[in-house]
């Protein structure tokens, strides 16, 4: 049983500080990524929690664990849980993500590798590519102009 992998890569005009404090900083989780509410203990051992919809009542939110926190470079995160209103998740997958962040002679570079595609999860595989990259615009709009890698 092959698991998938989706890799996104991207660059921003932002230093890697600035970057990698965008990605675990609760008020700006919630400008780049559109979440109502965001909780962050941001250190190896913490807890990375989103919610979207209202705050009193959330139509979806995701838990997960930080397995490794290395400012300004690394956060990975695992353990997910979900939960979703209007009902479970389409697949039952233990999913991991890493946010890599390395200098780049424009900025940043940002690496998510999304880990743990169970087979027959192709519809939701193709909608995660679309949500990271729909994900990573919105953390362009919040850091500034895009880098241009081909300079």
């Amino acid at each position: 049983m092959t698991k998938r992998t989706l890799i996104h890569e991207e660059l921003f005009a932002a230093k890697p500080e600035a970057l990698f404090a965008a990605l675990h900083t609760p008020r700006a989780i919630c400008d780049w990524w559109g979440t109502t509410s965001a909780i962050v203990v941001a250190k190896t051992g913490g807890w990375y929690v989103q919610a979207w919809g209202d705050e009193d009542d959330p139509s979806y939110f995701s838990v997960a664990n930080i397995d490794e926190f290395d400012s300004p470079r690394l956060m990975v995160l695992s353990g997910y849980q979900y939960y979703a209103k209007d009902g479970n998740m389409p697949i039952d997958a233990d999913f991991a993500v890493t946010f890599e962040v390395m200098p780049h002679a424009e900025g940043s570079k940002l690496r998510i590798v999304h880990d743990g595609f169970p087979p027959g999860s192709e519809d939701f595989y193709d909608g995660c590519v679309k949500g990271w990259a729909d994900t990573c615009a919105g953390l362009q709009r919040y850091l500034g102009p895009p880098a241009d890698e081909s300079r």
